[in-house]
């Protein structure tokens, strides 16, 4: 009897196994032709996209988004095929804990993806700008890439970090480059002397920067110097000027060091003693 059960048993699984075969193969067929499908399509669109858009970043997201919407239309074909869409949705509906837990472990790449979704079209930054999120060093950098799930950023010393998108959303971002132009700034203490004086000063250094190799010279971007302080015949200035924030690197800490570096010696060269300080 009980050989008897179990052979039946066997039999109903066998028939229904070989019953199965063939929409699996079909399945298996449509799932290699969505893939393909959405491949082929993604990088038309996306070669549309970069053709005729401005912004790359958008584009790329677009491109992403359209890939994995035919993968999942493919996904929801096949479940249909074999016939599973009311299974599933009989699991979904019906276990109201299991539903829960799963809902609430995709929580971060649902809030993700949405944010993904915000920042490609509302644009807080392009390609190969220079942010900051929070007032923290170590997340700046150039961007990269902005993905379904993170922003890709490259720090100066050549780190990638994948930021979540719901953070670079949710923080307050601070984008270097986004103007074109960002003010700079260093002090200098010099002796100016008996026969000198602060004001001449401050002329010869403002002549100075404002005929400097890539410092702007043009309103509003104007440079400027004031008198901070005066210690006996020491005086600092504060130097401001504008430089392009395109190559940030380079309008920012290369030029600022070279700037610094080029007065020094000018005051040398103009028989002033060593500056008590440039920094």
């Amino acid at each position: 009897m009980i050989l008897d059960d179990i052979n039946r048993v066997f039999a109903h699984y066998w028939a229904h196994l070989l019953e199965l075969l063939p929409k699996v193969a079909v399945a298996i067929v449509l799932l290699v032709i969505a893939i393909f499908l959405s491949n082929r399509i993604s990088n038309l669109v996306g070669g549309r996209l970069h053709a005729r858009s401005h912004d790359p970043l958008l584009a790329a997201f677009l491109t992403r988004l359209t890939r994995w919407a035919l993968i999942l239309l493919g996904l929801t074909v096949v479940l249909q095929v074999l016939g599973m869409t009311g299974l599933v949705g009989g699991m979904i509906a019906g276990a109201g804990l299991t539903a829960f837990v799963v809902g609430f472990a995709l929580k971060d790449i649902a809030e993700n993806f949405l944010a993904g979704v915000v920042l490609a079209f509302n644009r807080p930054f392009r390609i190969h700008d220079t942010i900051q999120i929070r007032d923290n060093q170590a997340l700046m950098g150039r961007v990269e890439a902005l993905n379904l799930r993170t922003t890709l950023i490259k720090t100066f010393d050549g780190k990638h970090i994948y930021l979540p998108n719901a953070m670079v959303l949710r923080e307050p971002l601070i984008n270097y480059t986004r103007d074109g132009h960002i003010r700079q700034d260093f002090q200098v203490a010099v002796d100016v002397g008996q026969d000198h004086g602060p004001e001449r000063v401050r002329e010869m250094l403002l002549t100075f920067v404002r005929g400097y190799k890539d410092v702007e010279n043009e309103e509003p971007h104007t440079p400027y110097i004031i008198l901070e302080k005066t210690e006996g015949m020491v005086a600092t200035f504060h130097v401001y000027f504008w430089t392009y924030s395109e190559d940030y690197r380079r309008g920012t800490q290369e030029l600022k060091s070279e700037l610094m570096q080029s007065i020094r010696n000018t005051l040398l060269q103009q028989n002033y003693p060593e500056p008590a300080a440039v920094q």
